[in-house]
């Protein structure tokens, strides 16, 4: 038995098939899919990179839409800068012509415009918004994402470009104040507690301390030492002196500068002979590393008594008795960012300080966790929520559990935060309605002018920073698509080019592989070479024996080539359209012509058939 295998004319012609039908199917796919590099096999340190690349080019498109809305915002918020420029241009004419000599009737009318004119810029400037972003409010600058920046390492990092909010708003400005009961926040308690005195600890603000110890000697001077830090109203202090007790009790507001002075006025007003008390002021009164000094110095020939028993600073301590409580109420209603909010309890106060978007829950909450994170002994700490916080009040209860718990009701406050006044605040005040609010209109509208054309300038620069970044942004990507492009797309002229080319190779080698197959007899009659293999065996060449095919002679001008075998349709199945049949050559014995098996076959094969029986038989022609 023969077999491809061992023969190594096929075997060779076969090896020259399979490169040639290998490269078919990489041009085919190229084809096909456009690439040349289409997975990480074809060529995995070019996929690599053009993968990365291409999420990078999908970055930059959503970078490109960021630019685009930053560009919008920062358009709408330089429209209205411009417009309010001219709006305070026209509005500084009115003021200047009502510098002239007028009645107050005519005065009345340009103060009539002025307001006009005023109304008309607050409306623009809060309706100069995109997206829920307003440049002429706040302070807080704009950041629009204007790149990403790759590092020698790999890492990613945004980088934006950031435009400074201009503040046009005319609300006038508040200071900080202690809230009233009708304000929303306001802390307050309907409950009491018993106060006692207690000493104030040496880390306290308004502690006492002296070298004195039974009496000032003569020609020298005592000092007592009064610590700086926060007092409260109510705090008293206590100074014996020439056998005296001299008590101040701190008012609301009182540092312990004012205590010292306080010392200084009583003492001196018992005009104690050969006493002189002076005070020296602490630099800042509300440091606890700083302190106010009273000093006592006498020349009156002998001592003065001075009892440093009785030197004594208390404050007032409300004391809530174990399994009692209180109930702290914070008015509903809407807060404002900034305003605060304390309770005193351990004798330590906790204030919070309203942020953005904050409600009376919130604050209680807040408050909640800043005692509950104290761990102060015997206190439980549960807050009641208010259903609608913008009516409704909240509720925070403090209980003891266990004993006494110092609370300090006192020490309750809440105020509105100060409010800075906007960029043209001044409008808010601004008159023409007499000579004198004329002058001095005419001073304020310059100032004002000049914030206006500035937040112009300033929105016009960054837009036109943004607009740059924009487009370069675009050719990044283009660049970069051209770039992807010429690693991983394929060249399909080329490509076709190619195919064309290996389909015509590719018919040759298949004749080639199949002519040297040699015939095998098994229960066929066998005269020579050229045996044909039926179409379904040949579809699989790997191993091709030669079984269950009919041989055929070849000679008389074809040279006795032995296996000059016709391929079958099922191995030109790539080119169907040059192979349509395939004819058996006949058999002559004996002047008896057989011809077994015809099949129809081209032209050629046909042609050639019929030469060789020409040959054969000259009468038949």
């Amino acid at each position: 038995m023969s077999s491809i295998l061992t023969n190594n004319s096929s075997m060779v012609a076969l090896e020259t098939l399979r490169n040639i039908n290998r490269n078919l199917e990489t041009v085919q796919n190229e084809i096909s899919t456009g690439k040349k590099v289409a997975s990480a096999k074809d060529n995995a340190s070019i996929w690599a990179i053009s993968t990365v690349m291409s999420t990078d080019v999908e970055s930059f498109k959503q970078i490109g839409d960021s630019l685009n809305k930053g560009n919008a915002t920062v358009g709408v918020a330089r429209a209205a800068s411009e417009q309010i420029t001219g709006l305070l241009q026209d509005m500084k004419e009115l003021i200047v012509d009502a510098q002239q000599d007028l009645n107050d009737s005519d005065r009345a009318k340009i103060q009539e415009d002025v307001a006009a004119i005023r109304s008309t810029i607050t409306n623009i400037v809060n309706g100069a918004q995109m997206n829920g972003q307003n440049l002429l409010k706040g302070t807080d600058a704009l950041k629009v994402l204007a790149s990403l920046d790759r590092d020698t390492a790999g890492d990613v990092k945004p980088a934006f470009i950031s435009v400074n909010r201009v503040d046009l708003s005319t609300a006038a400005g508040t200071d900080a104040a202690a809230k009233e009961a009708a304000d929303a926040g306001y802390v307050s308690t309907e409950d009491t507690i018993t106060a006692s005195d207690v000493a104030k600890q040496s880390s306290e603000g308004g502690y006492l301390s002296t070298t004195i110890s039974t009496n000032i000697a003569d020609s020298s001077t005592g000092t007592v030492d009064i610590k700086g830090g926060a007092i409260a109203a109510g705090d008293k202090f206590t100074i014996n002196v020439n056998s005296k007790d001299y008590v101040v009790t701190a008012e609301a507001g009182w540092t312990v500068n004012d205590v010292a002075a306080k010392f200084v006025t009583d003492i001196t007003a018992d005009g104690i002979t050969g006493l002189t008390v002076t005070a020296t002021d602490a630099t800042d009164p509300a440091d606890g590393s700083d302190k106010a000094v009273l000093n006592l110095a006498n020349s009156s020939g002998g001592n003065i008594a001075f009892d440093e028993s009785k030197l004594a600073a208390t404050k007032s301590v409300s004391q809530l008795a174990d399994e009692g409580s209180v109930d702290i109420t914070l008015k509903g209603g809407t807060i404002s960012t900034g305003d605060t909010f304390t309770i005193s309890a351990g004798g330590t106060a906790y204030t919070y300080t309203a942020k953005d978007g904050d409600t009376i829950n919130t604050v209680a909450t807040e408050l909640k966790k800043s005692l509950d994170d104290a761990s102060i002994t015997n206190l439980d700490v549960t807050v009641t929520a208010a259903t609608d916080p913008t009516s409704d009040d909240a509720t925070i209860t403090l209980a003891a559990d266990g004993g006494t718990v110092e609370i300090n009701l006192g020490a309750l406050a809440s105020t509105n935060a100060a409010k800075a006044g906007g960029g043209l605040a001044a409008l808010s005040t601004l008159s023409v309605s007499t000579a004198a609010e004329a002058t001095t209109a005419l001073g304020t509208i310059d100032d004002l002018l000049d914030k206006a054309i500035s937040a112009a300038t300033t929105f016009g620069s960054g837009q036109k920073q943004i607009e740059g970044q924009t487009e370069f942004v675009q050719n990044l990507v283009d660049s970069m698509k051209s770039g992807i492009g010429s690693m991983v797309d394929a060249d399909i002229e080329a490509a076709s080019a190619k195919l064309q080319a290996l389909q015509v190779q590719h018919q040759p080698q298949v004749g080639m592989g199949l002519s040297h197959i040699r015939p095998q007899a098994d229960g066929f009659t066998v005269t020579g070479g050229g045996g044909v293999e039926t179409p379904q065996r040949l579809q699989h060449v790997a191993e091709v024996e030669m079984k269950g095919r009919v041989g055929g002679v070849c000679f008389d001008g074809f040279g006795d080539q032995l296996g000059c075998l016709v391929p079958a349709p099922g191995v030109m199945r790539d080119d169907a359209e040059k192979m349509v049949g395939v004819g058996m050559t006949g058999v002559d014995f004996e002047e008896l012509s057989v011809q077994a098996f015809r099949f129809v076959q081209v032209a050629g094969l046909m042609g050639l058939d019929r030469r060789f029986q020409n040959r054969k038989h000259p009468d038949r022609r």
